[in-house]
């Protein structure tokens, strides 16, 4: 797999590294929508440019969910934008390290996307627990990047430094989304196309790490195109910790390649986007035994046309994939490992969407509709019997929506619908919501309900796996779960500063968790089911302050999240918080931050326990010529030992690691 780096890049896929941006001036928030022409898209983000002589001031507060490069809608909702510069001030290797400072923010298992298995990438936020699927729809230039039978995300898909802005809106205050957002949405968009314009990137580090990504943008009057690529491979580090290793235990690794073409037309009236990715990965998983890789492929298209107060868009999309994972039962001693089971997992998706956007000049309402096929199959092959087992089918979603907003004067009023034909057992869905918010000088009061559901993924109901010497077995008689929630808060904002606070209440039924059915000393067998309720509340709570040449970031999450017995969300920490100090003078940009988790279990009766922890990360920037940037990270910076994983044997998260390198941008003139 290590080949596919320079194969990647000699066949000319590139990837363009986006340097920080500088950002626009903060301003006073408002409850009302801007007319259609001075809505910002997150696609029209300015060119890169170097680190600035001062930080720049905060981004202008956000109200509004942005549906697709041209479409966005009101909410009464928590939005978070992370810019350009917030990704590259926030040490870690992918995107998901650095999204871990936003509070809230979780995945099923606490570490990096580097090492582990991507089954276990499915995102949370605001406690309400993910099971290897998402609870948040993540979109990557309006396209799903959830993985279409499992819920979970390929974070190296994902070029942080590609990345010209991040969205997170919290909650389901929004219908214009489906099932996978119940618990909110993350907006990944690329970089707008510059005239001539190359980048490149490399990076090494411990653990053997290399990083190389390049890539090429042009502008032809209307026309725009970019062509980018990555390749990474590392020798990883051991997840099991020394005094418990065995002969058998291995260093957990990845190396992968990527590529991205998109093709945009950008007119007045109408706008047009094609886009076009490929992943290739493969990973060894910690044993001798155990790897997985993954091929996947997307193709999607998305159109615009605009009036003076009405819009219409459609997006549709395509995916193929193939995953492939071995797994292993291993000796309690950890000096015998055998293969118990072999799994290919064939995979294809379709789906679109359509919309209808209205505005005018108190109100605004924006309506459609959303279909999505997908077909899979889990082949399981296993050594004991030497059989091979498919399980799988066909899950076919489709739903209405409506969603408007309404003002008078500073104060706005939303109210939204869905109807959903979940694929699953015949049942249809009604999600409503309401909500109402009130500017009043710099700040703006907010309050929002709603009900939301997820249907089950094919891998939840028809695909075993065993991590370890724990087995979960699959339950194609799943339903879907569903989600009441309430929401308060305030948002307050300056030139220079920025302080959001949220009060939240989830109720939650049918939640799909993995129920623990036996446990022995040799193996731990478990079972997707329906727990019948649940609930998490909490609040959570986010500054930024910038003077001089210093910005200041800190964010709080508290979450009581139990199931109705009583015992708390597997791998949801009651408490975690962030804080993040950077200075940027000049040429010269340093920023350190550290994280911090309370404990949390790692399974539904709470027998494991995995202690809180906190790591420092550091990184900096030092331009050397007006192309020519040198760069360094480290995360963990204190080599700080922490849990990620009882299976039952104990799992550990990324020790120290380094790098550094340098990234050239510029035009070809």
């Amino acid at each position: 797999m290590n080949k596919l780096v320079p194969v990647c890049l000699l066949l000319g896929w590139c990837a363009v590294a986006q340097p920080s941006v500088a950002r626009p001036s903060g301003q006073a928030p408002d409850s009302g929508q801007r007319a259609p022409e001075q809505q910002a898209t997150p696609s029209q983000a300015p060119a890169a440019a170097p680190p600035a002589t001062t930080p720049a001031n905060p981004p202008p507060l956000k109200t509004t969910v942005t549906v697709n490069a041209t479409l966005s809608s009101e909410a009464p909702a928590s939005i978070t934008v992370v810019t350009p510069t917030d990704i590259e001030d926030t040490p870690g290797i992918e995107l998901d390290d650095r999204l871990r400072q936003e509070p809230g923010f979780s995945l099923y298992r606490r570490t990096s996307s580097v090492v582990a298995n991507p089954t276990t990438q499915g995102v949370s936020l605001r406690g309400i627990g993910s099971s290897g699927a998402s609870r948040t729809l993540l979109l990557w230039d309006g396209f799903p990047v959830n993985d279409p039978f499992g819920g979970w995300v390929y974070w190296d898909r994902l070029d942080p430094s590609y990345i010209s802005e991040v969205e997170i809106d919290r909650g389901a205050a929004t219908s214009v989304f489906g099932d996978r957002a119940m618990g909110g949405t993350i907006s990944m968009f690329s970089p707008v196309e510059q005239h001539e314009h190359i980048l490149f990137d490399y990076l090494g580090g411990s653990e053997d790490t290399q990083d190389i990504s390049a890539g090429y943008s042009n502008l032809w009057g209307p026309w725009g195109v970019s062509v980018e690529s990555r390749g990474f491979t590392t020798d990883g580090y051991y997840i099991t910790p020394e005094y418990a290793r065995g002969r058998v235990d291995q260093r957990a690794n990845v190396h992968f390649a990527t590529g991205d073409v998109r093709l945009d037309y950008l007119g007045k009236a109408d706008r047009l986007s094609i886009h076009f990715d490929v992943l290739a990965e493969e990973r060894h998983n910690g044993t001798l035994r155990t790897h997985n890789s993954t091929g996947l492929g997307e193709l999607g298209a998305t159109y615009t046309h605009s009036w003076t107060r009405d819009q219409v868009s459609g997006i549709v999309y395509h995916t193929e994939e193939q995953f492939h994972s071995t797994y292993s039962s291993v000796s309690l001693n950890r000096n015998i490992e055998t293969l118990t089971s072999n799994q290919s997992v064939p995979v294809q998706d379709t789906g679109g969407a359509a919309y209808w956007q209205h505005h005018e000049k108190h109100w605004n309402v924006i309506a459609g509709g959303d279909a999505d096929h997908t077909h899979g199959v889990s082949y399981d092959y296993s050594y004991n019997t030497h059989i091979l087992t498919p399980s799988g089918g066909t899950l076919f979603e489709h739903g209405l929506f409506a969603q408007g907003d309404l003002d008078f004067g500073p104060v706005k009023f939303f109210a939204g619908i869905r109807h959903e034909f979940t694929g699953q057992h015949g049942e249809t869905y009604v999600s409503p919501n309401g909500g109402v918010a009130i500017g009043a000088k710099d700040f703006r009061f907010r309050a929002s309900g709603y009900r939301a559901f997820r249907a089950p993924t094919l891998n939840e109901l028809y695909r075993p796996f065993r991590v370890g010497n724990a087995q979960t077995l699959a339950n194609s008689a799943l339903l879907p779960e569903g989600l009441t929630g309430v929401e308060t808060g305030v948002d307050w904002s300056r030139e220079t500063t920025q302080i959001s606070f949220s009060l939240f209440r989830n109720e939650l039924n049918n939640l799909i968790d993995n129920a623990t059915l036996s446990t022995s000393p040799t193996l731990i067998l478990r079972k997707r089911e329906n727990f019948p309720s649940a609930l998490s509340r909490g609040l959570e709570a986010n500054a930024v302050r910038r003077w001089t040449h210093w910005t200041a970031q800190a964010g709080y999450m508290f979450a009581d999240a139990r199931l109705a017995t009583g015992q708390r969300i597997p791998e949801i920490p009651k408490q975690q918080g962030t804080a993040l100090l950077t200075y940027n003078w000049r040429s010269t940009l340093i920023s350190g931050g550290v994280r911090a988790f309370g404990l949390e279990f790692d399974d539904d009766l709470n027998q494991y326990k995995l202690p809180g922890y906190a790591a420092l990360g550091m990184t900096a920037q030092q331009r050397l010529t007006k192309r020519l940037s040198a760069l360094a990270s480290v995360e963990n910076l204190l080599d700080r030992t922490y849990l990620v994983a009882l299976t039952p044997s104990p799992n550990i998260g990324e020790p120290r690691l380094w790098l550094v390198g340098l990234r050239w941008s510029g035009a070809l003139k």
